[in-house]
């Protein structure tokens, strides 16, 4: 492949062998927003119909990962909808997990709120000794969403997954690693090598045996997330009118700890 062969908005596209390496490149946060899930989620699924391709490599541009989602700005969960229709932010952020190709996600910095669900879609995790992992949502007032109340504990366990949550901590390299949150931390300049090789190895087993091991081990993802983001975006509704959230966005921009009231 070339860069950006099918037009991804914000989405380059190349090959190397049978591994597919998808760069998202939103600077200089690299937020997440539904054109740029949607451009992830159409790559995977080009990849998905490429026979040639067995593994897939996500990585992003600048020394931010993600940064999750511009609630300040441009909160994609904020949208007006009908009853019973999904926020199609979240609808895109669901079909990544059921992308049937193996993802490793190369972490060269915050994996942040959205950004740290956007890690979680990935099998396997490699992070520079730089990468912190991020569920901060309670700090503005909100509610964890992209799935991660409950994929975020299958990683790394229950406990883990609810003190990540209800504090809003940042997990650093080291410590995601022996989490299993991140499964290598290598030096950054070696960050995307490492996680090539990884793909790599991936890729040279037998695909069909990959896919169906995949396939049994985490194959019900997808329906896992659709369902809890459809939950995760009720509470998110009801959060977004208190005025602890509208204090938690004005903390964000004014770079301060919150002051809440429990209203």
């Amino acid at each position: 492949m070339t860069n950006d062969p099918l037009g991804f908005s914000g989405v380059d596209v190349t090959r190397d062998g049978h591994v597919a390496i998808v760069t998202f490149v939103r600077p200089p946060h690299n937020f997440a927003d539904l054109a740029l899930i949607e451009a992830i989620g159409a790559a995977f699924a080009a990849a998905d119909a490429d026979r040639e391709v067995r593994a897939i490599v996500l990585q992003s541009e600048g020394k931010v990962f993600c940064a999750g989602a511009d609630l300040v700005n441009a909160n994609p969960v904020a949208a007006e909808r009908t009853e019973g229709e999904r926020n199609p932010f979240y609808v895109a952020a669901a079909k990544l997990f059921a992308v049937e190709t193996p993802v490793v996600a190369a972490i060269q910095g915050a994996a942040v709120g959205a950004g740290l669900g956007l890690a979680l879609v990935a099998d396997f995790r490699v992070a520079s000794p730089e990468a912190k992992f991020v569920a901060n949502f309670v700090q503005i007032g909100f509610h964890p969403g992209f799935g991660i109340s409950a994929v975020l504990e299958r990683v790394i366990g229950r406990q883990r997954a609810l003190l990540m949550n209800l504090t809003g901590r940042r997990i650093r390299a080291e410590q995601a690693e022996t989490w299993g949150l991140a499964d290598a931390v290598v030096p950054a300049d070696r960050l995307r090598a490492e996680a090539l090789s990884l793909a790599k190895e991936i890729a040279a087993g037998a695909p069909l045996a990959v896919g169906s091991t995949r396939e049994t081990m985490r194959g019900d993802l997808f329906a896992l997330v659709q369902s809890q983001t459809d939950h995760e975006l009720a509470e998110q509704a009801w959060l977004q009118k208190t005025d602890d959230f509208a204090e938690g966005v004005r903390a964000v921009s004014e770079r301060r700890p919150g002051n809440f009231t429990g209203t």
